[in-house]
């Protein structure tokens, strides 16, 4: 078995950092917010965990189906000798993409990059050991903030898959595309899962199902304050709320005050008052229509190859080429 590389490029003591500045910004704000990513402590990932397996929760089985039933396409276009994959957590659907590369051809070696670092050893080892002749060279780092330490040699393809692309506004986007562009070669590859715009009442359940799963999620955020922070916050003090925002074409996940409350958060110095019925946004997910992909790619520097959709166009797989 080929021994996997983990290079270390966020600490615990930067993700804390990260977290201070991020709340001080957001429940100082009007209106509040929080990002979506202070979510998954160990609670949060297996409350997410539990969300992909609901019923109402079509996203991860549809993306699934999808990539089985169109890897080995991806593959023969692609060549890729290297694989990047970002966010790859338990590197689950890796596995398509690497059995079906590695039967191309070219495939040598696969990066995977993710925050935390006990998850993506986790990963590189199970790698290393289902697939010997590919080395592995593990990432610990922020997908948004550093791109650039991702190693090149070889040509690779990156893949960014879940729909989490959807979770970043329309600048944000634009600036990580363009930082996934200015780190590629001309002619090597992006791999793109996004959730496309369906029906709000097939869309909406998914974000609110009828187990409160999702509710505990959200509500999640707030005990990774408590826990990280020494904040006081009550989370069932907190209702969930999940709406369709048609103009900009998200969900948006909320928390609501169910009545007028002060948390005090001692390790920022920081009060904070909420108002019955105030809201604080916890997380927006972004669905496409196929035009503003291309569209989004283009202007980062990207020309698509490819769109592959289930048959009911729930999700989409965008392989797109660096110029």
């Amino acid at each position: 078995m080929n021994t996997p590389t983990v290079e270390i490029h966020l600490t615990d003591e930067d993700l804390t950092t990260a977290l201070r500045e991020d709340v001080r910004s957001g429940l100082t704000a009007e209106p509040k917010w929080l990002p979506p990513k202070w979510f998954y402590d160990a609670r949060g990932s297996e409350l997410f965990e539990k969300i992909t397996e609901l019923p109402e929760y079509y996203p991860t089985r549809t993306e699934r189906a999808l990539l089985e039933r169109v890897v080995g396409e991806i593959a023969r276009i692609a060549q890729a000798e290297v694989l990047v994959e970002l966010g790859a957590g338990s590197a689950a659907k890796t596995r398509l993409l690497l059995n079906a590369l590695r039967s191309a051809g070219p495939l040598k070696s696969y990066v995977p990059q993710d925050v935390s670092v006990s998850a993506l050893r986790m990963a590189a080892d199970e790698v290393a050991s289902e697939f010997p002749g590919v080395g592995v060279h593990g990432v610990v780092s922020d997908f948004t903030a550093t791109l650039d330490n991702l190693p090149g040699g070889g040509r690779r393809m990156v893949a960014f898959l879940g729909g989490t692309i959807g979770n970043l506004v329309p600048s944000e986007r634009a600036e990580f595309l363009r930082g996934i562009r200015d780190v590629l070669e001309p002619g090597e590859q992006l791999l793109l899962g996004a959730g496309l715009v369906i029906d709000p009442a097939v869309l909406v359940p998914a974000y609110d199902d009828a187990a409160g799963v999702t509710a505990e999620f959200n509500r999640n955020v707030l005990h990774v304050l408590n826990t990280r922070l020494g904040a006081n916050f009550e989370p069932e003090k907190f209702a969930h709320v999940a709406i369709w925002d048609a103009e900009n074409e998200w969900i948006e996940m909320r928390l609501e005050a169910t009545e007028a409350m002060t948390v005090r958060i001692p390790e920022l110095d920081l009060t904070v008052e909420f108002a019955s019925g105030e809201q604080l946004r916890t997380e927006i997910s972004a669905k496409f229509r196929r035009e503003v992909l291309e569209n989004e790619l283009d202007a980062a520097g990207f020309s698509t190859e490819r769109i592959w959709t289930d048959p009911d166009d729930r999700f989409a797989l965008v392989l797109a080429e660096r110029r």
